[in-house]
């Protein structure tokens, strides 16, 4: 997936959000909370970094 203007905007606003738009809620979401809570700025630096960033593409399964 790209980033949409709309998980930009999240990010921007709402970094916990944005985050969890973009990947869903995991290890990369509490983080983006914890940034936040200690202070805005970092916590939407996070989250524009997590939604703006190319999404791993997964390995494939041994047969």
């Amino acid at each position: 997936m790209s980033a949409s203007p709309g998980r930009i905007a999240a990010a921007a606003l709402l970094p916990p959000l944005g985050v969890y738009l973009a990947r869903g809620p995991g290890a990369e979401f509490l983080i983006a909370c914890g940034l936040t809570v200690l202070g805005f700025v970092p916590g939407m630096i996070y989250a524009l970094w997590i939604v703006l960033r190319a999404e791993p593409v997964p390995e494939p399964a041994p047969a």
